[in-house]
């Protein structure tokens, strides 16, 4: 794990700093300067070009990841990376033509309940066609187990950049319509230094045919993953999408506030992933089958022991968080906070499932797995939509992960005769259960900035020190015997 904890750890200082930037943008400066309405706008913008974005690169990203260490020859590589960077244009071209010539369908569409969305409809197609090559060039560094540079990248230089759009707002030198364009300018430049970051660390070399000599074998696994991506996607960013079709376009702007806090518990999974996924495929490829039972065990309780500790840090503050942000009409999200930071938690027991389903000979299961997610979300978030508000977008969303993620451990464990589970996994959440409890009932002050400090260093404390003490991680305990000598 040493590799895949230095690179983590590194990922998860890039995360948590991206993180810290994008809630002052979301919490404070979208907020304040910029009108709720604007704020949806954006909101739906980007969710609507992330779900088409594994289209759009016909899946590219995934691929890269799957077959790259299985090429032993530099020419075999460079083949394939150069097909992976074209192939996407068999999509790319002709949904362009195809949204050129039914534009004014396509935005009337997206606009018949909120006539703000119809002139900026175009702006979907080019970030999600940014979205997908900077996740191409970024997987591309990832093979070559460089993953924090184009982390910050992604996480960092965005949210940054988007901070300085805001206060240029604030301070009328840009409109609320040319911050729009202006954000979309932002992904380009993303995409453009990812590139030229990935041509520096690897620049193949085009060799006559040109294409890998599995190129049937990477078709067949694009196009599976395409269709699972897309779905899993949509679970991820169907509700932003929705919400519009059915409520005011500012009720977006009170959710995303919601999610985007217990989001935050997902940071450590984002983190590992960016390094785990590769390593996972190069075990994979070599059937060091034990190795990748170590790490699917491994990342669950370790997953579990970070991401139990942001859910209590956020959801025992998450009032005096909401009366600091000082928009009661965004207090909705209080709800939405507890939902999907349950849900999150759901998606860290999984550890590496995912990793070890795309890069298996069961990859197909995940189309199917992605098809139900997809499908069941949509269904679940118009019945409650519908009758609960954006509130229901969130139990849509809990409701969703917690069935297929059963499925997928019980898939996992049937095929393969892994399962990320032990003993320690109960007793780590019994200790979450039992803090959560005690500390709902504590009010230290009245100041809300004095609140969240002093009780968070309380709750951290306590934490910390059972997981310690139960050791139900060696790679925790091996932290605090080297720096702490405990």
């Amino acid at each position: 794990m040493g590799i895949v904890f230095k690179q983590s750890f590194n990922n998860t200082l890039v995360l948590f700093l991206g993180f810290a930037i994008g809630g002052l943008n979301v919490l404070f400066l979208y907020t304040h300067f910029l009108e709720a309405e604007y704020f949806g706008l954006i909101t739906f913008l980007l969710s609507s070009a992330n779900m088409i974005m594994p289209l759009m690169v016909f899946g590219m990203q995934h691929t890269i990841i799957r077959f790259f260490s299985s090429y032993q020859e530099k020419t075999d590589q460079d083949n394939f990376l150069l097909t992976a960077v074209l192939l996407p244009l068999l999509v790319m071209v002709p949904m362009a033509i195809l949204g050129v010539v039914f534009y004014n369908q396509i935005a009337e569409f997206l606009a018949r309940e909120n006539i703000i969305i119809k002139q900026y409809t175009f702006t979907i197609f080019f970030l999600a066609v940014f979205m997908g090559y900077f996740e191409v060039f970024y997987a591309w560094s990832r093979v070559q187990m460089k993953s924090v540079f184009g982390n910050f990248i992604k996480e960092v230089f965005a949210r940054i950049s988007v901070s300085l759009l805001l206060f240029a707002v604030y301070l009328e030198w840009i409109n609320a319509d040319e911050f729009i364009y202006a954000v979309v300018l932002v992904y380009f430049l993303r995409v453009v230094i990812m590139m030229l970051y990935a041509f520096k660390l690897y620049f193949p070399e085009w060799v006559w045919p040109g294409f890998p000599k599995n190129l049937r074998e990477i078709l067949s696994f694009s196009m599976y993953i395409i269709m699972a991506g897309s779905a899993g996607t949509i679970l991820l960013e169907i509700d932003k999408f929705m919400i519009p079709q059915m409520k005011f376009i500012a009720e977006v702007a009170y959710y995303s506030v919601g999610v985007y806090i217990a989001s935050v518990i997902g940071i450590p999974s984002r983190a590992m992933q960016q390094i785990i996924n590769p390593i996972t495929a190069r075990e994979i490829n070599n059937n060091n089958m034990d190795e990748v039972s170590n790490l699917y065990r491994k990342s669950s309780l370790n997953l579990l022991i970070i991401g139990g500790l942001l859910f209590l840090l956020i959801n025992l503050n998450i009032g005096d968080l909401y009366s600091i942000i000082n928009k009661p009409e965004y207090s909705v999200g209080i709800s939405i906070v507890l939902i999907i930071s349950i849900s999150e938690l759901v998606k860290l027991s999984l550890g590496t499932n995912g990793a070890i389903l795309t890069n298996s000979r069961y990859y197909k299961m995940l189309f199917y797995y992605s098809i139900g997610m997809a499908l069941s979300v949509i269904v679940l978030n118009r019945i409650l939509i519908e009758s609960l508000g954006i509130v229901g977008a969130a139990l849509a969303t809990l409701l969703v992960v917690a069935m297929f993620s059963i499925l997928k451990i019980i898939y996992v464990k049937a095929r393969l005769n892994m399962q990320p589970f032990s003993s320690k996994t109960g007793t780590l959440l019994m200790i979450t259960g039992v803090i959560y409890s005690i500390f709902s009932f504590v009010d230290i002050s009245s100041n809300a900035y004095f609140n969240i400090v002093l009780k968070s260093l309380m709750i951290t404390v306590t934490f910390v020190f059972l997981v310690v003490k139960f050791k139900l991680s060696e790679d925790i305990n091996l932290i605090f015997r080297k720096y702490l000598g405990l």
